[in-house]
C-alpha cells in the first residue's frame, strides 16, 4: 500500500509544482517556489494518501496536523518576508544567465527539482498515512511531538526575533546575536531539520523506521546545499562582524556561545 500511496504522492507533487510554475510565469517571479514549499507538503498530505480504508487512524491524523501546522507557518512567513521585494537574487541571476529561455528552463532547474525533493522527503509522512491499521499511540509518538515542538519553536522564535530586530532602524547593518540567535547562527534551519526528525519519529511509531533517509536528506540539504553553506558564503565577506559571530556561535546545533557577544 505504501508504494501506491507514494506513487500518488509523486503525481501530486509534480502537479503542484507545475501549477506553481505556471503561476511564476504570469508574475515573472520564480522565487514563489520558496513560498510554496510548505504548501506542497500539505497538498501531499491531504490529496495523495490521506484517504485510506476506514478513514485516518489517530497517528495518521496526528502527522497530517503536524505537517499542516508547519507548512502553513513556513509558507506564511516566507510570503510575508518576501512581499513586495521582487524575485530573489538567486533566481534573478539564473534568469539573467538563461535569458529568453528561462521560462521553460526554470521548470526543470527549479520547480521539478523541488517537487522531486518534496516527494522523497515526504516518505515517512506518506508511510504513516498509507496504513489504516496502526499500533496505538504511545511514548514514541509523545517523543515525536516533543521533538517536533522543539524544532517548530526554534524556527518560529528565530524568525520572529529576526523580524523584530530588522524592523528597528537602529539595527541597520548590525547582526542579530540575541535570543535563540545567541546559541545557533541558523535557528530557522535547525528548527526545520528538527521538525522533520519529529515527523520521522511518528513514522517509527508506525513501523516505518526505514524512512530515515527523509530527515537525513533534509538535514543535509539545510546544512550543505540550500541552507547554511549557501547563506554563509554570502554573509562571511559582506556582513560586518560575521566572522567574529562564526567564531563565537554554533552554525547549526544550539549550544552556549564560546564567548559572550
Amino acid at each position: 500500500m505504501f508504494m501506491d500511496a507514494w506513487t500518488t504522492a509523486g503525481f501530486v507533487a509534480c502537479a503542484f509544482v507545475t501549477l506553481v510554475w505556471l503561476l511564476s510565469l504570469s508574475v515573472h517571479d520564480s522565487s514563489i517556489v520558496d513560498i510554496s514549499w510548505g504548501l506542497g507538503f500539505m497538498a501531499i498530505v491531504w490529496f495523495a494518501p490521506a484517504s485510506v480504508p476506514g478513514g485516518l487512524a489517530p497517528r495518521a491524523l496526528l502527522v497530517a496536523l503536524l505537517v499542516t501546522a508547519w507548512g502553513i507557518r513556513l509558507s506564511a512567513h516566507i510570503l510575508w518576508r518576501n512581499w513586495g521585494r521582487g524575485e530573489d537574487y538567486r533566481y534573478r541571476a539564473w534568469r539573467d544567465q538563461a535569458g529568453s529561455t528561462w521560462w521553460w528552463r526554470s521548470y526543470f532547474k527549479v520547480f521539478l527539482v523541488q517537487g522531486a525533493v518534496m516527494w522523497v522527503v515526504a516518505a515517512p509522512v506518506v508511510a504513516v498515512l498509507s496504513r489504516s491499521a496502526q499500533p496505538p499511540l504511545g511514548w514514541i509518538d509523545l517523543l515525536a511531538v516533543a521533538v517536533w515542538a522543539v524544532g517548530f519553536g526554534f524556527e518560529t522564535l528565530g524568525d520572529m526575533q529576526l523580524a523584530r530586530f530588522k524592523a528597528n532602524p537602529a539595527n541597520k547593518a548590525r547582526l542579530m546575536t540575541a535570543g535563540v540567535w545567541r546559541y545557533t547562527r541558523h535557528p530557522n534551519y535547525f528548527g526545520d531539520s528538527t521538525v522533520w526528525w519529529g515527523h520521522y519519529l511518528v513514522a517509527v511509531a508506525s513501523g516505518a523506521w526505514w524512512s530515515v533517509f527523509s530527515p537525513t536528506l533534509m538535514t543535509y540539504l539545510l546544512l550543505r546545499v540550500s541552507g547554511v553553506s549557501m547563506l554563509e558564503r554570502a554573509l562571511r565577506d559582506t556582513k560586518p562582524g560575521y566572522r567574529e559571530y562564526i567564531e563565537s556561535t554554533s552554525a547549526f546545533f544550539p549550544r552556549p556561545p564560546r564567548r559572550w557577544n
